[in-house]
């Protein structure tokens, strides 16, 4: 295992019956970044992290956790990572105060060092006006700040966070990464899971999931710079009716209205933006429908996320 890797999989493979859910990945997290796990419903994310845990054995493969090698090792493992779920999973009949001294107990610390430790954690969430409330009052988001201090009461080295912000507010969510980053300032190596495009491009690097196998990995930039030349932008005050004629063409692989704009990702094979721009105007005003601008744009994440979906894959670049 490299010196700057806290997490390595080689082939890992789980499969639940005929399902495949995580297929032969390879992957490797470097110490202190921020490393983010995209995909649909179903591509293994969640499967991924239980094996990482050690809750799940692997069918094949393996993987190594801060030179553990899971399963075998998860309870020498266990005192060095945080795990967040997709679910509030504290006491709801507990304090705040009370669930994270039930946390640190749990992570092993004496009475004397939880003493210090939980007034600590409830200042660095902001939670001192709630340290005697029960958590099941707290709303969405402070219901998150509580499980993300439970999650690194004990300092960890490395946290998982399962798609940590599912129904939670932007603002909450902003304060939850700015937390990360602060944690990742410190050298705490992160794995998150997630759903949100603006939250996967603040990490440093990112796998993309589908159907359990890896499709992308690399930094944001990197990978919108992979579909380079292939995104338009189409203004139009009828753009439902424009993308309904964008839609049939053989240029478009996907199209998708932002206000006024008609987005569209090029298919391959298109010609160059400009070209392509300039065809689908004439495409739409043939119709009848006015088109005032029609220009190559740059692709954001969730082109390459559309991308992937519909197939595509994407060269690492030498990431693994």
């Amino acid at each position: 295992m490299p010196p700057d890797a806290v997490i390595e999989t080689h082939d890992l493979t789980r499969q639940f019956g005929a399902l495949t859910a995580v297929d032969r990945l390879d992957l490797r997290v470097r110490r202190g970044e921020i490393f983010g796990c995209l995909g649909p419903n179903g591509s293994g994310k969640s499967t991924l992290m239980r094996m990482l845990l050690g809750l799940l054995a692997p069918s094949a493969g393996e993987a190594r956790v801060l030179g553990c090698t899971m399963p075998q090792d998860a309870e020498r493992l266990r005192p060095r990572v945080g795990y967040m779920t997709q679910r509030f999973s504290l006491y709801d009949d507990l304090s705040v105060e009370e669930n994270l001294d039930f946390a640190a107990e749990i992570f092993g610390m004496a009475r004397q060092q939880r003493r210090q430790r939980v007034p600590t954690a409830i200042s660095g969430a902001g939670m001192e006006r709630y340290r005697t409330t029960r958590a099941a009052a707290l709303s969405g988001g402070w219901k998150q700040r509580l499980a993300l201090a439970a999650a690194t009461i004990h300092e960890p080295e490395l946290l998982l966070l399962d798609e940590p912000t599912a129904g939670v507010d932007p603002q909450s969510r902003r304060h939850f990464w700015e937390t990360l980053f602060d944690l990742a300032s410190h050298g705490t190596s992160i794995l998150v899971s997630t759903h949100y495009m603006d939250e996967a491009v603040r990490c440093h690097r990112l796998c993309m999931l589908r159907d359990g196998q890896r499709v992308a990995v690399g930094a944001p930039r990197q990978l919108t710079a992979s579909l380079a030349g292939r995104v338009v932008d189409l203004h139009t005050a009828q753009t439902d009716a424009a993308i309904s004629r964008l839609i049939s063409s053989p240029l478009v692989a996907s199209v998708t209205q932002l206000g006024d704009t008609a987005h569209v990702l090029l298919a391959r094979g298109a010609p160059d933006p400009e070209s392509a721009a300039q065809q689908l105007r004439a495409l739409v005003a043939g119709s009848g429908i006015p088109v005032s601008e029609a220009r190559p744009s740059d692709a954001t994440l969730e082109d390459v996320f559309v991308a992937i979906l519909l197939g595509e894959r994407f060269e690492d670049n030498g990431e693994c």
